[in-house]
């Protein structure tokens, strides 16, 4: 139990750590372009928005979540067992039942969102609902309302909302800047052409800091909840048999993007795995699934 609440605590720091992290790189890029345009306002826009958003995204980023991966509530009727799979799992760990939604998509895969147990929601795909046999699935949930008790999805859901922010205050200024928007400092003279250039690479290299923060969610949380999941459950197998499907199923994701792709149970891009190139590969966000059925064989 102490190692729970530990995981809980490190993972709530953490969430500060990167909303923190986040303010300063916003309000670093805000600086230097209000430099470039001569205008104080721009620092202050990116200064405000920032804040705006690190709230925001923290009260608002599951909704927003369920609203990019075009999930919709699954009624009880629609999926009796599912229910019954959450709500027995909900009761063995002592948290309220989350509210479950269904994702739209033939490739096996779920995912829980939300900034604490009591507004939690897991979700799950039609496809792993036709895939998994039940016990595949009650280890597939059991991994999600793993997530939910460790506070995991905390910090996971709170980075998809602060690297599309920075990414797209990026590409604003990248866009002003191709439009002109920078000709009145490059007329100052050389202090205003360095000050140009020191602009556009960070507006290129914030985005990338951006992503470099959003894999900074370890990937031992998903050690963590495979391993909670299955104590559980008390049956390893489940959880590995549906991951052994996972690693033999192609089948791509329409609602795949990369700002949510660490939430998933498994990769979503794994359907496009012949097109995504050796540099994208060593930046994934989850552990090797070969990596985490071993272990859970290992139990």
């Amino acid at each position: 139990m102490a190692t729970i609440w530990t995981h809980r605590d490190s993972n709530i720091r953490k969430t500060w750590f990167l909303i923190t992290l986040f303010l300063v790189i916003v309000t670093t890029v805000g600086w230097v372009f209000s430099q470039i345009y001569g205008n104080p306002g721009i620092f202050i826009f990116a200064f405000l928005l920032s804040i705006l958003m690190s709230v925001f995204s923290y009260w608002f980023s599951h909704k927003i979540v369920i609203a990019a991966t075009g999930a919709k509530l699954l009624p009880d009727s629609a999926a009796p067992e599912v229910h019954n799979i959450i709500e027995n799992l909900a009761i063995t760990a002592g948290l309220p039942k989350p509210k479950v939604y269904i994702v739209d998509s033939p490739q096996p895969n779920a995912f829980a969102t939300g900034r604490n147990p009591e507004n939690a929601v897991v979700a799950v795909t039609s496809g792993i609902l036709e895939k998994m046999n039940r016990t595949e699935l009650e280890g597939v949930l059991a991994h999600e309302m793993s997530h939910i008790g460790n506070r995991d999805m905390l910090v996971s859901t709170v980075v998809v909302v602060l690297v599309g922010v920075v990414q797209l205050l990026a590409d604003i200024f990248l866009r002003s800047m191709w439009w002109g928007g920078g000709n009145n400092d490059r007329d100052r003279g050389s202090a205003g052409g360095i000050l140009l250039l020191i602009g556009i690479a960070l507006a290129i290299l914030a985005p990338i800091a951006a992503i470099l923060i959003q894999l900074a969610v370890s990937r031992k949380r998903e050690y963590l909840a495979d391993a909670s999941g299955a104590l559980r459950t008390r049956y390893p197998e489940g959880l590995a048999s549906a991951l052994q499907k996972l690693a033999h199923d192609n089948t791509p994701m329409r609602q795949a993007n990369h700002a949510t792709a660490h939430l998933w149970l498994d990769d979503p891009y794994q359907g496009k795995k012949n097109t995504v190139s050796w540099l994208a590969k060593i930046f994934m966000t989850h552990p090797p699934i070969e990596d985490r059925i071993k272990r859970l064989r290992e139990m």
